[in-house]
């Protein structure tokens, strides 16, 4: 195998999807590692926004997956080939069936040379689903098994992290409306960190994770959506009313938004569209598996500790917050001197100068 023959600086990484919300996670992973990344975006000249490596070290190519030649020459130098694309809605030339169901044997099949194949699909993955979503992520998995048989499957749930499309939308949500109707309120997820996510591809990168096989990653804690909101508006300190939407009701409510966001040429908010196919998923939990957990297929099965929302999400939904996350009022009544002030703040400050080990701010050494 090349990982006992060679250093990962010696090895070449192509990573379809690189510049996406996992993407830059994985990138920077990888590089961490020390391997060559190379990122096939449509768009090269726009990839700025990529991880930072070593000099030369990450480099975006260009490549679409609708042309076979543009995706056989980003693979052609590859020794392993990562797929992280995925969309959760169709729009113009960007479909289910060309990037979630053909593209990743496609991929596969063009990618000869490369010892391994990491495929990143989704929970819920089902190829008889009547979500056009799950249906394309199964036949995905489906064909690119045919072809690679070796190939490691991974399926996170609900991702989160700085960035993510879930826990910012719900912040979003909270501070336009003041009423929140919630398609799916009582559905389970399992949500898990990104980082966690990638450290599992940059696992299966290196090696260390058996092939032929789809591991199921989940958060440490199962929440229903309507927890996750509620979680949403304690950190954000706001009161608003949630309103459980029926899954009949919520499925006419995404044709409708779905028609009139295509009507006005995307100009509705995003944070405003659920789509049809959307409701249908949000009727199935979206949780790691019976079988999964038996067969320890799972974050946890691979060696790795998944992280909590406490630990990641209030970082970056403190913006939300009314008066912002530079409260002057909050801080001052919050924040405590350390202990190296030079003088006293009051009653509650944390000022024991005896305790520190050096001088206090503005003020010399005593020798």
């Amino acid at each position: 195998m090349i990982g006992a023959l060679r250093t990962p600086e010696q090895q070449t990484v192509t990573v379809f999807g690189g510049s996406g919300f996992l993407g830059r996670y994985v990138v920077s992973r990888l590089a961490e590692r020390g391997y060559r990344v190379l990122v096939p975006t449509r768009q090269p000249n726009l990839a700025n926004f990529l991880p930072l490596g070593k000099v030369g070290q990450i480099n975006p190519i260009h490549a679409n997956l609708r042309n076979e030649d543009s995706v056989a020459h980003a693979v052609a130098r590859a020794d392993h080939v990562v797929n992280l694309v995925g969309i959760l809605q169709e729009n113009g030339r960007q479909r289910f069936d060309t990037l979630q169901a053909k593209a990743p044997a496609m991929i596969a099949r063009l990618a000869k040379k490369a010892v391994s194949i990491v495929h990143v699909s989704a929970i819920g993955a089902d190829a008889n689903s009547e979500s056009a979503y799950a249906r394309s992520k199964g036949e995905g998995e489906a064909a690119l098994l045919q072809e690679r048989p070796d190939a490691v499957i991974l399926r996170p749930s609900l991702m989160f992290g700085p960035g993510d499309s879930s826990f910012n939308r719900f912040g979003t949500l909270a501070r336009m409306l003041p009423v929140l109707p919630l398609p799916g309120a009582e559905t389970r997820f399992q949500p898990i960190y990104a980082g966690d996510v990638a450290e599992a591809v940059v696992r299966a990168v290196d090696g260390a994770v058996p092939g032929g096989r789809v591991y199921e990653l989940g958060g440490p804690e199962i929440r229903t959506m309507r927890q996750m909101m509620e979680f949403v508006l304690k950190v954000t300190e706001r009161k608003r009313v949630i309103v459980p939407v029926p899954n009949k009701l919520a499925r006419t409510m995404g044709s409708t938004l779905g028609f009139l966001d295509m009507l006005t040429l995307g100009l509705i908010p995003n944070e405003l569209v659920t789509t049809r196919d959307q409701a249908i998923l949000l009727e199935t939990d979206n949780v790691v598996s019976e079988g999964a957990l038996r067969e320890s297929r799972t974050l946890q099965g691979l060696g790795l500790t998944p992280t909590t929302i406490e630990a990641i999400v209030p970082s970056y939904l403190l913006r939300f917050r009314r008066t912002g996350q530079f409260d002057l009022k909050r801080n001052a009544t919050t924040t405590n001197p350390d202990l190296l002030a030079p003088r006293s703040g009051g009653t509650g400050s944390d000022f024991h100068p005896e305790r520190a080990s050096g001088p206090a701010v503005g003020q010399q050494a005593s020798h």
